[in-house]
Order: C-alpha cells, then sequence, then structure tokens
C-alpha cells in the first residue's frame, strides 16, 4: 500500500472542497479526531456527523489552498489555508495542519489539527 498515493488522494478530495466525502471515503470505522479547540470524535460516524454540520453551515468557499504535505511511514501532516463565508454572516479564515495517522488498511486512524497561524 502506497500511503503517499493515498494521502495525495484524500488531499485533492480536501482541496475540491469535499470534506464530508474525504471522510467518507478515507476514514477507517473506529477512527478518532481533535482538534485545537479541544473538540474530538470517537469514530467516522461521528466524524461524517460534524463535517456535515460544518459544511451545511458554509454559505461561500472563498478559497481552499494545500500548501505543502509531508509523509513519513504511515504518519503524514497536510498544510491547509481554508477561507469560508459562513451563513451566520461569519467569516472563517484557517491555516492549519492536519496530522494523520494511517492503519494497515490505508485508512486514517487518527488526525489531529494544528492552527499554524
Amino acid at each position: 500500500m502506497n500511503i503517499k498515493a493515498i494521502v495525495t488522494e484524500m488531499d485533492g478530495v480536501v482541496s475540491k472542497g469535499a470534506i464530508v466525502d474525504a471522510v467518507q471515503q478515507f476514514f477507517a470505522e473506529d477512527a478518532t479526531t481533535s482538534d485545537y479547540n479541544g473538540l474530538a470524535t470517537t469514530n467516522k460516524q461521528q466524524m461524517v456527523e460534524k463535517m456535515e454540520g460544518f459544511a451545511g453551515a458554509i454559505a461561500q468557499v472563498n478559497g481552499i489552498t494545500h500548501h505543502n504535505t509531508i509523509v513519513d511511514g504511515n504518519e503524514s501532516a497536510s498544510e491547509f489555508t481554508f477561507d469560508f463565508n459562513m451563513a451566520d454572516g461569519s467569516k472563517i479564515y484557517w491555516h492549519e495542519v492536519i496530522r494523520r495517522t494511517w492503519n494497515e488498511e490505508g485508512k486514517v486512524s487518527h488526525e489531529e489539527y494544528f492552527n499554524a497561524q
């Protein structure tokens, strides 16, 4: 299994704004997540629901920029900038690093978000 190729594919899906699809396609059923705001999920279904809620609250995508990715064994780190106008009138501008641990089946077993600003 080529983790680098899988990471490249997942980053491409995220870059297109299909964040729910990325979770559905690339996450293991028992995947966990945590972010720099203290929010965590304990399985794929929770993350799908979280991303569906988030994606549904986006009024306009101003841009998604994939800057870099590194892969080392079963670990990867991808740097993105997300720029969204939200339905509630707020604006989200995140520059973050997404660290992923990949299992033997080529699925994300853990994903963690770091503020890169």
